[in-house]
């Protein structure tokens, strides 16, 4: 747990970061791909390259693409259009998408859990009810997309490791996640990214050599290391101990003047759907979310 507790509270302090100095500033996919890179260079060089199950290596592709690469991309992008109140509001809702996941894993249909998803819709427009526009919707729907996939890549990596005990510690075959990650993170700044948009100060490779060793390296491979050794429900309250924290760093710093009572009627009902969510679980005879951001 000591893992969890550690990461949830870098995480928290990185979503002010990105909020406050490269969203809208530095171009988002150059800065997933620099994360992912810098990332790489500190757990390839300790990756066992021979006597890995080709099974394994494909999955852990898959999880670095999924967990990694598309929630991040997805997140960035959501930046230019949310506020970082907003962001981590709306990471609450892993737990929901893991449920979902879980659901579709055993063959079951969950209406508990799409009740919850219209809650958590009506909560993210309690917060902007009175600027509700296309780009506000547009990124809600990247961060699901991003909690999505974040919590595709915990369940499959939980899996993953039962299917394939292994005498080596996780880290000798963690680096294959991130070469996963750039598959997807590479392309993605090749098509769409902009030279002119690189970091202009030294704040800002700072920051992103921050962002790269702490949560991308150490923080990804601690979570799902963590994941691994805890049961769901614990997993379910470290997943949302970042959204407090983080909001806390916000608001008493960077963002003292974002409409509070909005917030936290919004927050409220989004919560409400988590637990709702949760509730639907335990009525199906189920253990709770196996993994959450």
């Amino acid at each position: 747990m000591g893992y969890l507790f550690i990461v949830a509270l870098i995480q928290a302090f990185s979503f002010n970061l990105i909020g406050e100095y490269l969203a809208g500033q530095v171009d988002s996919y150059f800065a997933v791909l620099a994360r992912v890179v810098l990332a790489g260079l500190v757990f390839l060089p300790l990756t066992r390259w021979r006597q890995v199950e080709p099974g394994f290596l494909r999955s852990m592709l898959l999880i670095g693409a999924l967990q990694y690469g598309v929630t991040y991309v997805c997140l960035y992008l959501s930046f230019r259009v949310l506020t970082v109140p907003e962001v981590l509001l709306f990471t609450i809702l892993t737990p929901l998408h893991v449920t979902l996941i879980e659901d579709a894993f055993n063959r079951r249909f969950n209406p508990w859990a799409l009740l919850a998803a219209l809650v958590a819709v009506a909560g993210a427009a309690v917060i902007r009810f009175d600027s509700i526009s296309g780009d506000f919707f547009i990124g809600f729907l990247l961060l699901q997309l991003a909690n999505f996939t974040y919590a595709a890549g915990q369940v499959l990596y939980r899996h993953l490791v039962a299917r394939h005990p292994s005498d080596l510690p996780h880290y000798r075959r963690f680096g294959y996640f991130y070469l996963g990650a750039l598959a997807v993170v590479l392309p993605a700044f090749l098509s769409f990214g902009s030279v002119e948009h690189l970091p202009g100060t030294a704040t800002q490779w700072l920051v992103l050599l921050f962002l790269g060793l702490c949560p991308t390296a150490l923080g990804l491979y601690w979570w799902n290391k963590g994941a691994c050794l805890v049961s769901g429900a614990t997993l379910a309250v470290m997943n949302n101990l970042h959204v407090p924290v983080g909001l806390l760093l916000n608001l008493l710093i960077w963002n003292q003047d974002e409409p509070l009572g909005r917030l936290a009627i919004g927050g409220t009902v989004i919560l409400a759907s988590v637990w709702l969510s949760r509730l639907g679980a335990r009525q199906q005879g189920q253990s709770g979310p196996l993994a959450a951001r």
